[in-house]
């Protein structure tokens, strides 16, 4: 093979590559914002609940 076509080869392995990346560090990254949404309204809804009640005093 050309040194040319060796380049092209080893830039074309490194894009698929990337964007095989990219998508398994969104994927973990919208995960962990899921998690984070649901404690904080868990959190949330605590509060409230505890602020209806009176902190049970």
């Amino acid at each position: 093979m050309k040194p040319e076509t060796k380049n092209l080869v080893f830039v074309i392995l490194a894009i698929i590559g990337g964007i095989v990346v990219l998508g398994w560090a969104l994927k973990i990254a919208f995960k962990l914002i899921g998690i984070a949404i649901v404690l904080g309204v868990c959190v949330l809804a605590y509060i409230i609940i505890q602020n209806m009640v009176g902190k049970g005093r």
